[in-house]
C-alpha cells in the first residue's frame, strides 16, 4: 500500500533531508586516502546525533553500522571497518540516512578519491545524471515506470550496465515502504504518481554486467565481473509543483 504524506511528515522528512545534506557536504571535504571507513563512519554518525537525528541503518536488519561504505566494485551495503581504508583513485560509495522524530531520509552520492580516469569519472556523472533525469518524472500523473525508463535510457545510452539487483522505494515512517522502483523497465506502467508520494530514487551502475553477488559478510554486494559502481540516491516528494528533493541542499 502506498501511504501518502501530509506536508507536516514532509516538513520532518525535509529536516532529515537536510541532515543529510549537510553530512554530504561535510564528507567531500573529509574522507581523504588513509582513513578507514570505520572513522568515516563514526564522524557520520556523531554528526547526525548532534544535529539531533537518529541513524537510520544501525541496527536495521541487523546491520552494524552508520553509513553503508562502498568501493570501486561494491555497488552498496558495503560494512565499515577499521581495517579498509581509502585509497588514491579509489571511488566511494557513501550511503546514508536518518530519523527525525519518526520519519526517514535516504541519500547516497559516490565520490572519487584523487585523480580517477576519464572513463570512471563518466561513470560517476551518468549516474548522477541519471537520477536527476528520473527526479524529473516524479509529477502528479506521471507513472511509477516513467521513473525507472529514465535511468535505464540514459545510463545504457553511455554503455554502462543498470543494476537489477536492487531498487529504490517509497519511505516515510519506515526506511522502505511501497512501491518498489526498479532502475529499468519501459515507460508508462504502474501506478500513477500522486501529490504526498514520498520516494527514494537510487540508480546504480556499473561499468560492465549488471550481475551481483552478496559476500560472505551476508550485506556488501558487488559486482560479478568486478567492474566498477556507482550508487546515487535521493528522497523526492511529490507536489504539485513538480519534485521536492528533500535531500537537496536548501540556500540559507
Amino acid at each position: 500500500m502506498i501511504v501518502l504524506k501530509s506536508a507536516r511528515e514532509i516538513d520532518l522528512m525535509r529536516r532529515g533531508g537536510q541532515i543529510l545534506a549537510d553530512v554530504m557536504e561535510m564528507l567531500r571535504g573529509f574522507v581523504k586516502p588513509g582513513l578507514s571507513t570505520l572513522e568515516i563512519d563514526e564522524e557520520v554518525e556523531e554528526f547526525i546525533v548532534a544535529r539531533g537525528a537518529k541513524p537510520a541503518f544501525k541496527g536495521y536488519r541487523g546491520f552494524p553500522a552508520t553509513v553503508c561504505i562502498s568501493i570501486n566494485e561494491e555497488i552498496v551495503h558495503g560494512i565499515p571497518s577499521a581495517h579498509r581504508r581509502v585509497k588514491e583513485g579509489d571511488i566511494v560509495g557513501l550511503d546514508l540516512g536518518c530519523i527525525v522524530e519518526g520519519y526517514y531520509a535516504d541519500c547516497a552520492f559516490t565520490m572519487p578519491i584523487g585523480e580517477i580516469p576519464a572513463r570512471v569519472q563518466e561513470l560517476l556523472d551518468v549516474t548522477r545524471q541519471s537520477l536527476d533525469l528520473a527526479i524529473t518524472q516524479c509529477r502528479p500523473g506521471q507513472r511509477l515506470s516513467d521513473i525507472s525508463h529514465a535511468v535505464q535510457r540514459h545510463v545504457e545510452a553511455h554503455g554502462f550496465g543498470v543494476v537489477r539487483a536492487f531498487v529504490g522505494h517509497g519511505i516515510g515512517r519506515n526506511l522502505h515502504e511501497d512501491p518498489q522502483i526498479p532502475n529499468f523497465g519501459e515507460p508508462g506502467h504502474g501506478p500513477q504518481l500522486k501529490k504526498g508520494m514520498v520516494v527514494a530514487i537510487e540508480p546504480m551502475v556499473t561499468m560492465g554486467s549488471y550481475d551481483v553477488r552478496i559476500l560472505d559478510d551476508g550485506w556488501t554486494a558487488v559486482t560479478k565481473d568486478g567492474s566498477l559502481a556507482a550508487h546515487f540516491e535521493h528522497t523526492i516528494a511529490v507536489t504539485d509543483n513538480g519534485p521536492d528533493v528533500l535531500t537537496r541542499r536548501v540556500a540559507a
